[in-house]
């Protein structure tokens, strides 16, 4: 049996170039609690601001369920 979960990551797009410094540390960061990278899929994010979307990642990781 696995868990699921899905990380929304997005950054202001300068350049058309997202900040692999800040994807790496999301990646490691889910890493440590136990989570493995399953799927990532691109996808309009919403923003913080505005009702507008931005282009973004949506990251799948898994993990055995615990317990």
């Amino acid at each position: 049996m696995y868990e699921y979960k899905v990380v929304s990551f997005r950054e202001s797009l300068i350049g058309d170039a997202l900040d692999g410094d800040k994807l790496e540390k999301t990646l490691n960061k889910q890493a440590e609690d136990g989570w493995a990278l399953k799927a990532v899929t691109a996808a309009d994010v919403k923003g913080r601001i505005g009702p507008g979307a931005v282009e973004g990642l949506l990251l799948t990781f898994e993990r055995p369920r615990q317990g």
